[in-house]
């Protein structure tokens, strides 16, 4: 009886410790959640990622009452803040820029993203 229990001890922690689950995507992210920062454009992708924005910051009035000069409605506001300097000052979290948002960072994708329009000459296809 004694060795019946041993062997089913071993068992059991073999069966515990020997048990890993990963999944492919956490361990490969590239191949699964790729980062498309190719052909970023302001309607197809910088739209998308200032949704968010967008509650204080789509109309000069709305801004205002939030106490903020920055206005993030149409491309050409956009365009202008990331002109300054300021849309990605405050993405990134410049310690010169309010960050933005204030809960914390965008995921480092959609940073990318936004700066890849940027150096893209800010396009709008």
């Amino acid at each position: 009886m004694k060795q019946v229990t041993r062997i089913i001890l071993i068992l059991i922690i073999t069966a515990i410790t020997g048990c890993y689950y990963d999944s492919e995507e956490r361990l490969y992210p590239t191949i699964y959640n790729p980062c498309d920062d190719v052909n970023v454009t302001y309607s197809k992708t910088v739209t998308t990622i200032l949704h968010s924005c967008q509650t204080c910051h789509s109309s000069s009035s709305v801004a205002s009452s939030q106490g903020t000069d920055v206005v993030l409605g149409s491309l050409d506001q956009v365009t202008t803040m990331a002109k300054s300097g300021r849309l990605m000052g405050a993405i990134n979290h410049d310690s010169k820029h309010v960050a933005m948002p204030p809960a914390g960072k965008l995921p480092d994708c959609e940073i990318k993203q936004l700066q890849e329009w940027i150096d893209a000459n800010y396009p709008n296809n």
